[in-house]
């Protein structure tokens, strides 16, 4: 697939610390981290745990929260991550780190009085396993707050809506695994056991395509979506073209919920 649009788009993938680390630092990535940590309500003492927490972009914040007398741990199952994380927050009191994955954390139960996630239960083979897990190691009185996608929800505009549609449906279908994680996160955190007092809507809005394709990869996964027959050749270069040329538009929510045992 080639055109006039390739010089736009990203069409290496970059690593996924540095990914995330771009991710936090965009506009649509501070609005709604800072809404999460805000969400936490956290104070001086307290333990937190910041699960998934991939090259550590968020440590520092809630580390600065509870402090002094408060702990923050970082988990994640990917030794890369860790590594990214412990260079980011070397020397930051009140931090620590533990490989593990969130389907078996790696923590006593009623350890922590807080726990985050972000934009991970879209990815893991279980979400039920893992909220059970967020509810054995919260203390009681603890609390959970979440941020995840509802990929359904994503418009992309075109003068032609079925190429935006098969563009969504692709990424729903074959390219996360929990795509509807976000508006089922209320339902599924209530089966483990919590009550779900809050969940907010964020939605985040692209108007530069630049921008957008650096978090939603857009030439990139448009190849694959030729590749798994969601858009023929032709489809693709002219959704890229027109992406690239017009005026653009993109939109997709994200869903906070809290959490509380």
């Amino acid at each position: 697939m080639t055109s006039s649009a390739s010089s736009v788009f990203e069409t290496t993938q970059p690593a996924s610390a540095d990914y995330l680390t771009r991710l936090a630092a965009s506009d649509a990535g501070r609005d709604y981290k800072g809404r999460m940590l805000e969400a936490l309500d956290l104070r001086a003492g307290l333990s937190v745990l910041d699960a998934g927490c991939g090259p550590g972009t968020d440590l520092a914040a809630m580390a600065g929260a509870v402090a002094p007398g408060g702990t923050v741990i970082g988990v994640d199952r990917d030794q890369e991550m860790l590594d990214a994380a412990a260079a980011r927050i070397a020397g930051l009191s009140g931090t620590e780190l533990r490989q593990g994955d969130v389907h078996a954390l790696p923590l006593d139960d009623a350890a922590v009085d807080r726990a985050r996630t972000d934009r991970v239960l879209q990815h893991v083979d279980d979400p039920a396993r893992a909220l059970a897990e967020f509810h054995r190691v919260l203390r009681p009185g603890g609390r959970l707050v979440m941020g995840e996608p509802d990929w359904d929800t994503l418009a992309v505009d075109h003068p032609d809506p079925a190429l935006s549609r098969a563009y969504t449906r692709h990424i729903t279908e074959r390219v996360v695994r929990n795509a509807a994680i976000g508006r089922q996160l209320a339902r599924l955190a209530t089966e483990a056991g919590f009550r779900v007092p809050e969940v907010v809507p964020v939605t985040q809005l692209f108007r530069d395509v630049r921008a957008a394709d650096r978090v939603l990869g857009l030439e990139r996964t448009t190849r694959r979506a030729v590749a798994a027959g969601y858009l023929t050749e032709d489809q693709a270069t002219a959704w890229l073209d027109h992406l690239s040329h017009g005026p653009f538009l993109a939109s997709v929510t994200l869903h906070l919920v809290v959490a509380e045992v």
